[in-house]
């Protein structure tokens, strides 16, 4: 069986548990408040924003034994590089504040995963880095195109605030095959710590989704209370 089989079904759990996050299932239920979705997009601006910071730090501190990754490191900056501002740019066409956002400091959940990838790719072996790559990417493959419909059905948004979670639904379905042979060509030690840090990664980043708003929380009283 080839790695990437392996690390899918090791962490399957893991992404359960993630998914079952109150917020990702109101969406798919077309459960959804405008406080709701502005509170995803400011949390993902706060993580977004340090892709491309994370990534230059990692292709600075592969050893060795990892020297191939740094071409594949170079073409990830290169694609990342500016994506917080689709986020922004959405929060502007859902009605949200820009500066706002841009001058706020992220909520604990947040806070802590992008510590923990800073500390992983300074203190820790950075083949764990794409423990985090394939948490991100296979959420956002398994749920933004499809949660990106459902929230412009609730709320009737324009399509220009959802270029994050369209662009990056797309994008990374191209990205899963790259990763695959990444993480396949490991040594079978650096392939254990990619799957310890995705079952970190699974837990911090599906604590992202569980503090935010749910429709519970943000939608009138009376229409909460037929949800």
């Amino acid at each position: 069986m080839p790695f990437y089989e392996e690390l899918t079904a090791a962490t399957a759990a893991d992404r359960t548990q993630l998914l079952s996050a109150p917020i990702i299932a109101d969406c798919l239920h077309g459960r959804v408040s405008p406080e709701g979705y502005l509170a995803f997009l400011g949390q993902a601006y706060h993580h977004v924003r340090h892709t491309t910071p994370l990534l230059m730090l990692l292709g600075g501190r592969l050893p060795e034994r990892l020297g191939w990754l740094r071409k594949a490191v170079a073409e990830y900056i290169e694609e990342e590089i500016g994506h917080e501002e689709w986020i922004l740019n959405d929060i502007a066409a859902a009605g949200g504040d820009v500066e706002a956002v841009r001058a706020s400091a992220p909520e604990l959940p947040a806070e802590l995963m992008v510590a923990y990838a800073y500390d992983l790719v300074n203190r820790g072996n950075p083949a764990g880095f794409f423990g985090m790559v394939y948490v991100l990417e296979g959420t956002s493959v398994a749920l933004a195109l499809t949660a990106a419909d459902r929230i412009q059905q609730a709320l009737g948004l324009p399509n220009q605030a959802f270029s994050y979670l369209r662009s990056h639904g797309t994008l990374d379905q191209q990205h899963t095959k790259h990763l695959a042979n990444l993480v396949n060509a490991m040594t079978p030690d650096d392939q254990a710590e990619v799957v310890r840090c995705a079952k970190v990664f699974f837990r911090l980043y599906g604590d992202i989704f569980r503090a935010l708003p749910t429709y519970r929380d943000t939608a009138p009283a009376e229409e909460a209370a037929c949800s």
